[in-house]
C-alpha cells in the first residue's frame, strides 16, 4: 500500500515522539556557565576600542581638574554656549571650577549640549547603560545634538548583566521606568542604505571616563 503520509504528519510524528521520550538534560550547568570566554582584558580599554568603533569620542581623566580642563578646551573648540545639566552632582563638579551651565529647561530648544551621569559602562559591546532614575530624567540624553556622559572607573563592568546587577543595587525593586543601552550617536540607514548619524537623537555622543579608584 502507497505511503501517503505528508512531510508535515513525519514532522509532528517526531515531535510526538521525543516529547514522550524521558532523557536527562545532557547540559545541566548550561546557564551557569559565562557566555564569553574569559580573558585578561582590561575592561577600559575594550571599552575605548568598541565605543570608539562606533563612532563615540572616549576621553579618560584622572581627576575633576582634568576633567574641567579637557571640557573648557573642547567647548572653546566647538563654541559651545547652551550647556545644560541637571544632576546636582554634575552641577556640584562644574559649579565648582566656575564652568557656566543652564540648570533648568529655560531655551531648552536651543540647547547645544546635554551632560549626564549614567548607570554603568558595557565594556563588552562599548556601550552606556542610561536611565531616568537621575534629574536628567529622559530629555537630557536625547534632544540636545551633543550628549556628554560623565562616568567613573566604579561604573565599568564587562558584561551587561554585570550593569544590571548594579542597577538591582542601586534601585532594589524600584527599578526606573526607562532603561536604555546606548551604544554609540544614533545612526539609521534606512535611506538609499546610507549611515546617517543623528538621526533621532544626538548626533555626537561623548564619555568622559574619570578615575576614582583611589576614593
Amino acid at each position: 500500500m502507497r505511503d501517503i503520509t505528508t512531510s508535515k504528519e513525519k514532522l509532528l510524528k517526531k515531535i510526538r515522539k521525543a516529547l514522550l521520550e524521558k532523557r536527562d538534560n545532557p547540559y545541566p550547568q548550561l546557564e551557569d556557565l559565562p557566555l564569553y570566554a574569559t580573558d585578561d582584558e582590561i575592561p577600559e580599554v575594550v571599552f575605548a576600542e568598541q565605543f570608539t568603533a562606533v563612532n563615540g569620542q572616549f576621553i579618560f581623566c584622572e581627576d575633576e581638574m582634568q576633567f574641567i580642563e579637557t571640557l573648557l578646551t573642547l567647548a572653546e573648540e566647538r563654541n559651545w554656549r547652551k550647556i545644560y545639566c541637571w544632576e546636582p552632582g554634575l552641577q556640584k563638579i562644574l559649579s565648582q571650577f566656575e564652568y557656566p551651565f543652564y540648570e533648568t529647561d529655560r531655551d531648552f530648544d536651543q540647547a547645544e549640549v546635554g551632560f549626564t551621569f549614567c548607570e554603568a559602562l558595557i565594556a563588552r559591546n562599548g556601550s552606556i547603560l542610561l536611565s531616568n532614575g537621575n534629574m536628567a530624567g529622559r530629555r537630557l540624553s536625547i534632544y540636545p545634538p551633543v550628549h556628554i556622559v560623565v562616568a567613573y572607573t566604579s561604573q565599568m563592568v564587562m558584561d551587561i548583566k554585570d550593569g544590571f546587577k548594579l542597577l538591582k543595587n542601586k534601585y532594589g525593586n524600584q527599578l526606573p521606568s526607562m532603561i536604555s543601552n546606548v551604544t554609540g550617536p544614533s545612526r539609521t540607514a534606512d535611506i538609499e542604505k546610507t549611515l546617517v548619524l543623528g538621526a533621532h537623537g544626538p548626533k555626537e555622543l561623548f564619555v568622559f571616563l574619570l578615575d576614582d579608584s583611589a576614593v
